[in-house]
């Protein structure tokens, strides 16, 4: 199993560990974006281009398995989340991730689009 080197919170603080850039892999980004509730949620926050909390989200899951979904896709290097206040924001990291795989993130985007329509449930 490969070590992931991740930025590392202060211990007693709120900040949740992240993979740095080099460290973002991906088979982890595609793992991440396999789940139907976590593509939903990295849509989202591409449609809306800012960071979002979690509680914006309204996933028809409970909240242990909403807590999974964003943790896979931060140790994934998807997002990134940080605490304001009481409220846990995600921010897609549009920027590591088009620097380490161009067209990727606009491609997978564009065809779960496509599907959405396709299905109908979007």
């Amino acid at each position: 199993m490969a070590v992931v080197s991740t930025t590392t919170p202060a211990a007693g603080s709120r900040d949740l560990p992240h993979p740095v850039r080099d460290d973002i892999r991906l088979e982890g980004v595609l793992h991440a974006f396999s789940d139907p509730m976590r593509l939903s949620i990295v849509r989202e926050l591409a449609a809306d281009g800012d960071e979002l909390s979690c509680s914006h989200f309204d996933l028809p899951v409970t909240k242990s398995t909403t807590t999974h979904h964003f943790r896979v896709l931060r140790e994934a290097g998807v997002i990134r989340q940080v605490y304001r206040g009481t409220a846990k924001m995600n921010g897609l990291r549009r920027d590591d991730l088009d620097d380490l795989f161009p067209g990727l993130l606009d491609t997978l985007l564009t065809a779960a689009a496509r599907q959405s329509r396709r299905l109908g449930d979007g």
